[in-house]
């Protein structure tokens, strides 16, 4: 036992619980930028800070030249939403609480799940994330449009990421995380006309430019691979019920961090929407098809 590598003895749960916190630890400290640096701005650094941290540890150029055409597009097509999503994820989250944006994005998840597998389980599911987003929203729509609209399309965008990621993770020629890095490539260069020029007070602050490379490596980076070690040990329907406190995890970092308390009606719509990601269930297909071959039935960690 002792003679293992720490990373065969840490429990694969301790690595879930790692991934879950850091997941909105760095966009709760992107937030705290947002007074300094524009959201756009904070997103460009994100992104860039880690596809250069991927470049370096995979060289994804590598995978991608192995590729034949069909793999390069489905690369590409994933850059362009992993930039554009996380745009819009920064504007909400600089309109709106963090777990409230973090409950929304999980309900076109739990759409795609019941349109995979349609039973009453997933029909329940999908009620209560209905009903939680409703509450959510109806908290927030009056006081802030342009954030609940942001918030809808990163959701819109979450979904589209996970039907690409999965056909990505189905290609045997190369690994899973070298087609992610090849993918956040492509979403640097993407990002750059939407936030670069936005970015310009961090490029001139020695201090703040850490602060933003911290967050790329906190958001993009040590969640991967922490998903990563997590996967490979835990039952996939286990993963996928833990991925349940996701947005219960954005609202507790949000309080904790941001100071943004949810009302009685906020807590409320988090805790349906963390019982409707609880209760789904993907495809019943996906359980005898082998790795990822449910397309979009399995709820991934945020990107």
């Amino acid at each position: 036992m002792l003679g293992k590598p720490l990373a065969e003895r840490t429990p694969p749960e301790a690595y879930f619980v790692g991934s879950a916190v850091f997941h909105y630890l760095g966009p709760a400290f992107a937030v705290l930028l947002f007074a300094r640096v524009e959201p756009l701005g904070v997103a460009w650094l994100r992104i860039v800070s880690a596809a250069a941290v991927f470049a370096l540890w995979r060289r994804p150029w590598r995978a991608f030249a192995r590729m034949d055409r069909a793999a390069k597009n489905l690369v590409v097509a994933l850059g362009v939403v992993f930039a554009v999503m996380n745009a819009c994820f920064y504007v909400a989250i600089d309109a709106l609480p963090l777990g409230t944006v973090a409950a929304i994005e999980f309900l076109p998840v739990i759409l795609l799940a019941a349109v995979g597998a349609q039973t009453v389980r997933n029909g329940l599911a999908l009620g209560l994330a209905v009903a939680g987003v409703y509450l959510l929203t109806d908290v927030e729509l009056e006081a802030e449009p342009v954030g609940v609209a942001f918030a809808f399309a990163n959701a819109a965008l979450f979904a589209t990421y996970i039907v690409l990621a999965h056909r990505l993770s189905r290609i045997a020629a190369f690994g899973r995380l070298d087609g992610l890095a090849a993918a956040m490539l492509v979403a640097a260069v993407v990002v750059t006309p939407l936030g670069g020029w936005r970015a310009v007070p961090a490029l001139l602050d020695p201090a703040l430019l850490l602060a933003g490379i911290g967050v790329g490596i906190a958001s993009s980076v040590v969640p991967y691979v922490f998903d990563q070690l997590a996967m490979a040990r835990l039952p996939r329907a286990t993963y996928a019920l833990m991925v349940s406190i996701l947005p219960a995890t954005a609202t507790i970092i949000g309080i904790v961090v941001l100071r943004q308390v949810p009302s009685p009606p906020e807590l409320a719509g988090v805790a349906l929407v963390v019982m409707g990601v609880a209760v789904h269930r993907r495809a019943d297909g996906a359980r005898s098809a082998g790795r990822g071959e449910a397309q979009g039935a399995e709820v991934p960690s945020r990107p």
